[in-house]
C-alpha cells in the first residue's frame, strides 16, 4: 500500500479540492494510505476529516519557503510518506525542494490551470522540474501550455478529470422549480460558478439581455455561487431589467438537485482547464453551452457532440446558441444522450483513478 501525502495550499471548495477528495475516496485504505496537508483551512479539511483522513497544517508563504520545506520533510519522515501529490505551483516547488533533503520521496504534480508563466518561472521550471516524478495535465491545452512554460513534455501525461458516472447518472426529483417559484413552462438555464472575473458572469448576463430581446421572458437563469463579484453581478442584472429573469441562490452544496432541475447548463468562463462541473452536468444527461476556451474543446467537440461551443465575450453569439437549444427539443435530447455516452467513455472517474494510480506506481518504480 502506497503512503501518499496530498498537499494543497488552500483547502477550499472548488474543482481542485473535488479532484483531491475523489482520488482519496476511491483509493484510500484500498491501494494507498492517504494523508492530507494544507496551509489555508477550508471545507476540504472538514470533508476529509469526516472520512477519517489525518490532516496536518504546514504554513507555506511562497514557493521557496525554506521553513515549509523543512516542515514538510519532517512530516514525510514521521508518516513514512513515499509520494507527495501536489496541485499548485507553490506546494509543488516546496515539495520538489524537499526532495533535495529526502530524495526517496517522489513528487507527482497535477496542473489544473492553463496560464502562461513569466520568464523567471519558465527558467525555474526548467531547473527544478527534473526533480518531478510525474506531471498530470487535465487537458491537452494544459499540456501544451506547460511545455511552453519550460516543462519537459516527456514528464507530462494527460489524464482527463472524471466523475462518478453511476452517482451523477442516477436521476433525482429536483426541488429547484418549486423552491424558486419557477413555473413548469419556463426554460431553466443554470450556471454554478464562483463570481470572479475569469468566470464570465458579466458576459453571461449581457447575453441574457440579448436572449430576452430574442425570445421574451420564456426563461429563468439560475446563478448559483458566491464570490467577490456577486454584488456587482446583481447590480448588472437590475440595471439591464433582468430581475424577473435571473435568480441568485448563493453557494449551494446540492449540485445534483440544481442540475436535474435545469434544461441547459451555461459555462461562460474566460479561462478553463477541464471543468468538473461541466462533466457532472453531462453525466446527468443535460446539454451544455460553453466558451471555446482552454480544455472545453476536449469535452465538447465533433467526436462527442454533447454541447455547443461559443466564442468568449460574444453576448449575441451565446444568446443565439441558447435560443437554438431552447427551440429544438430533438437537439436537446440528442445532446443529452451524447453527453452521458461521452462521460462514460472519456471522463469516467474509475478510469481517472486507475491511470493516476498507475502513475504513482511508475513514479515509485513498481
Amino acid at each position: 500500500m502506497i503512503r501518499v501525502l496530498y498537499l494543497l495550499n488552500h483547502a477550499g471548495k472548488a474543482g481542485t479540492e473535488r479532484y483531491v477528495q475523489t482520488l482519496i475516496e476511491k483509493l484510500n485504505n484500498k491501494r494507498i494510505k492517504a494523508y492530507f496537508a494544507y496551509n489555508e483551512d477550508g471545507l476540504l479539511v472538514e470533508r476529509l476529516r469526516s472520512i477519517g483522513v489525518e490532516t496536518y497544517r504546514i504554513p507555506m508563504k511562497n514557493p521557496f519557503d525554506i521553513k515549509a520545506v523543512i516542515e514538510l520533510n519532517k512530516l514525510c519522515r514521521k508518516l513514512d510518506i513515499q509520494l507527495i501529490h501536489t496541485q499548485f505551483l507553490r506546494e509543488n516547488y516546496i515539495s520538489m525542494l524537499s526532495r533535495i533533503i529526502n530524495p526517496k520521496v517522489r513528487v507527482v504534480y497535477t496542473n489544473h490551470f492553463i496560464l502562461a508563466n513569466n520568464a523567471v518561472t519558465r527558467l525555474t521550471n526548467r531547473l527544478i522540474t527534473p526533480l518531478e516524478s510525474g506531471i498530470i495535465a487535465v487537458c491537452n491545452p494544459g499540456k501544451d501550455m506547460m511545455v511552453s512554460n519550460g516543462i519537459n513534455p516527456k514528464k507530462i501525461r494527460v489524464i482527463f478529470n472524471g466523475v462518478d458516472v453511476d452517482y451523477w447518472g442516477e436521476p433525482v426529483k429536483s426541488t429547484l422549480r418549486e423552491e424558486l417559484g419557477i413555473d413548469r413552462d419556463s426554460f431553466v438555464l443554470l450556471c454554478a460558478s464562483r463570481f470572479a472575473h475569469d468566470k464570465g458572469h458579466r458576459f453571461l448576463i449581457n447575453a441574457l439581455h440579448e436572449l430576452k430581446s430574442m425570445v421574451g421572458p420564456r426563461f429563468k437563469c439560475v446563478l448559483s455561487g458566491d464570490g467577490p463579484l456577486l454584488e456587482e453581478s446583481k447590480k448588472q442584472v437590475e440595471d439591464l431589467g433582468l430581475s424577473e429573469d435571473v435568480i441568485f441562490t448563493g453557494f449551494r452544496k446540492d449540485m445534483k438537485n440544481l442540475i436535474y432541475g435545469c434544461d441547459l447548463y451555461i459555462n461562460a468562463s474566460e479561462h478553463e482547464a477541464l471543468s468538473f462541473l461541466i462533466i457532472e452536468v453531462l453525466a446527468c444527461g443535460i446539454p451544455v453551452i460553453a466558451t471555446d476556451m482552454g480544455g472545453n474543446s476536449d469535452i465538447i467537440n465533433e467526436e462527442t457532440k454533447c454541447g455547443i461551443l461559443v466564442k468568449y465575450n460574444d453576448p449575441q453569439g451565446l444568446a443565439q446558441a441558447i435560443a437554438k437549444v431552447m427551440d429544438d427539443k430533438e437537439l436537446r435530447l440528442t445532446l443529452g444522450k451524447n453527453a452521458q455516452k461521452a462521460v462514460r467513455e472519456k471522463f469516467n472517474l474509475d478510469k481517472v483513478v486507475q491511470e493516476t494510480y498507475n502513475l504513482y506506481e511508475e513514479s515509485l518504480g513498481k
